[in-house]
């Protein structure tokens, strides 16, 4: 498993927002995104999660390899939660088993989803993750709305994820007890006023 980026550029809003960004991550590797709000942290993770072509450069990556975690959680508010994690598990081919306790959710298995805490909310968004069965995880502030307890089980099943052979690329405000590069993105702002020039969608994910 592995996921490259080479002279990686990405916009927003049609400006280009980092540029110059090179990755090698293989199976077990952690890396940390740094930088201040609006730094381009989100946009840089949509773009190595193919949600939006980069303005240059190329990633390379398997073919349905990657699991990508927003700011918004994904829950379907009408389903409870175990229902929430067997639709997903049916969308992406993979296992519910065991995702409920990892998670601690198992307590709330019948609750429909739009009962849940912001908290609970969070938890069983990130728990999508984990029935993908995708061994890439880019995510976007994972621990928003966790509390202390919570941040620390997720933190044990990101070490899990990596330890089977998982990648995971994070965008995080709180420091997380990971062994994990880190990459500044401070380094890779973009000159002002640069025009996007897009890259080939299918050229650059192909």
């Amino acid at each position: 498993m592995r996921l490259r980026a080479r002279d990686l550029a990405v916009a927003r809003g049609g400006l280009r927002v980092i540029e110059g960004v090179d990755l090698d991550l293989s199976a077990g590797d952690a890396l940390i995104l740094q930088g201040p709000n609006g730094a381009g942290k989100t946009t840089l993770l949509r773009t190595i999660a193919g949600l939006q072509p980069p303005a240059a450069g190329t990633i390379e990556a398997p073919e349905d390899s990657i699991a990508y975690a927003a700011h918004a959680d994904a829950v379907k508010p009408t389903l409870t939660v175990a229902e929430n994690l067997a639709f997903w598990a049916r969308v992406f081919g993979g296992s519910d088993q065991g995702v409920l306790a990892r998670f601690d959710l198992a307590d709330l298995a019948g609750r429909p989803a739009a009962r849940l805490s912001a908290g609970q909310r969070r938890r069983l968004g990130l728990a999508r993750l984990a029935v993908t069965g995708r061994p890439i995880w880019v995510l976007d502030e994972p621990t928003v709305s966790l509390d202390r307890g919570s941040v620390a089980r997720f933190t044990d099943v990101l070490r899990a994820h990596l330890g089977q052979g998982g990648i995971a690329i994070i965008a995080s405000h709180l420091e997380l007890d990971l062994p994990a590069k880190v990459l500044d993105l401070r380094a890779h702002r973009a000159g002002p006023g640069r025009v996007a020039r897009p890259s080939s969608f299918n050229e650059a994910f192909g």
